[in-house]
């Protein structure tokens, strides 16, 4: 059984989902993709993950780098986990690219070369990109794409991490808007 809970950040409400023991999804009200990943049925009640969970918020929220990560359940394929895996050591107000992400997995599985565009794709498909921070991956020229909860969220995020934004731009057009 799933277990929901609800909650308000200065950025909008969150829901995040659980097992029981680990988050297992966690976005912003109206975000694009996640909603759906919640099963038909599912329980809303306190659980000591979202304890845990809401205090990380709390901090996250209060603009300081929370020193833990509660317990995350990336129930995902082995490439977007070492994206993700790459993502969680991204450190507070700092961002790296998607071709950074991309050579750090082609020297991790000895290749010579790995798609950006295939670690984007990756970014997009986390559930609980607010703790594995997508909103950090940026484009090698400075744009700021590819944050499923809206570019707005994305720069919000990036500002409240108190992130030098000087040689960030929000493209006028793309897909990845």
């Amino acid at each position: 059984m799933t277990c929901i809970y609800h909650d308000q950040s200065p950025l909008g409400g969150i829901t995040v989902s659980s097992n029981g023991n680990e988050i297992t999804g966690l976005w912003f009200d109206g975000q694009k993709y996640f909603g759906d990943t919640l099963p038909k049925e599912y329980e809303e009640k306190d659980l000591p993950v979202f304890e845990e969970t809401k205090k990380w918020l709390d901090i996250y929220f209060s603009g300081k780098a929370p020193d833990f990560t509660p317990p995350l359940k990336m129930d995902t394929t082995s490439f977007r986990k070492a994206v993700w895996e790459i993502m969680l050591t991204i450190p507070f107000g700092q961002t790296m690219t998607y071709g950074e992400i991309a050579k750090r997995i082609a020297k991790q599985k000895g290749l010579a070369k790995m798609s950006a565009q295939a670690v984007g794709g990756a970014v997009a498909h986390n559930s609980i990109s607010l703790i594995i921070p997508c909103h950090r991956v940026v484009g090698t020229s400075g744009s700021l794409t590819g944050y499923a909860g809206g570019i707005e969220k994305k720069v919000q995020l990036l500002t409240l991490e108190k992130t030098d934004m000087s040689a960030f731009f929000v493209p006028k057009k793309g897909t990845a808007l």
